[in-house]
């Protein structure tokens, strides 16, 4: 916990008079928001187009490089939550796992960054609705007492630094030739295809 945190966490987290609406609207941005993205990617690796399924394998390497990143965290820096400082109010059922950084948090915003470097201009619809999902997950989180707002702001910044860094690590292996194979198995593949 650091020195700001029992300010925001105070201001944010919902309370007794706290709108019902705002506290479901919270629960639905954080239970529903990774699910419906999962389904989402999922649909376009299936369906998608050949350079929308290489936006989504790296949409996935940046979200499987912040999950690793905030295990190795929480490893090496436990931190408990505020319902175990008996601080706030909990709305929603939570185990005592490390809090620091959040999970949610590193997930939406690599997913967010991932898809500001993914697409084209032409879809800034997109990147400005996954900005806003990545946003509403971490006020989310807060308003329902799970994580203190360094958690969340710690969490967007693994996300953001994790697909940077997947997607510099991509450029760089291309650039340089190493990513080149795929051409070379796709021409393996028609072979195959025509002797069958």
């Amino acid at each position: 916990m650091f020195f700001f945190d029992p300010f925001l966490f105070a201001l944010f987290n919902a309370d007794e008079n706290t709108p019902w609406l705002s506290i479901q609207l919270a629960r639905v941005l954080s239970s529903w928001i990774p699910n419906i993205s999962a389904v989402l990617v999922l649909g376009t690796l299936v369906f998608g187009s050949p350079a929308a399924r290489r936006t989504m394998l790296m949409l996935l390497l940046s979200m499987a490089t912040a999950w690793v990143a905030v295990r190795l965290i929480r490893w090496g820096f436990p931190t408990q939550r505020p319902f175990q400082l008996d601080m706030g109010t909990l709305w929603v059922q939570h185990g005592g796992r490390s809090s620091f950084p959040s999970q949610h948090a590193s997930g939406a915003f690599a997913l967010a960054m991932a898809i500001r470097l993914g697409v084209t201009r032409h879809r800034k619809w997109l990147v400005a609705l996954a900005w806003a999902a990545a946003i509403g997950v971490c006020w989310s989180r807060v308003h329902l007492g799970v994580h203190f707002p360094s958690d969340v702001l710690a969490g967007a910044l693994v996300g953001i630094g994790s697909a940077w860094l997947v997607w510099h690590l991509a450029f760089q292996l291309r650039r340089r030739g190493y990513l080149r194979l795929m051409p070379h198995i796709k021409q393996l593949r028609l072979r195959w295809a025509r002797q069958a």
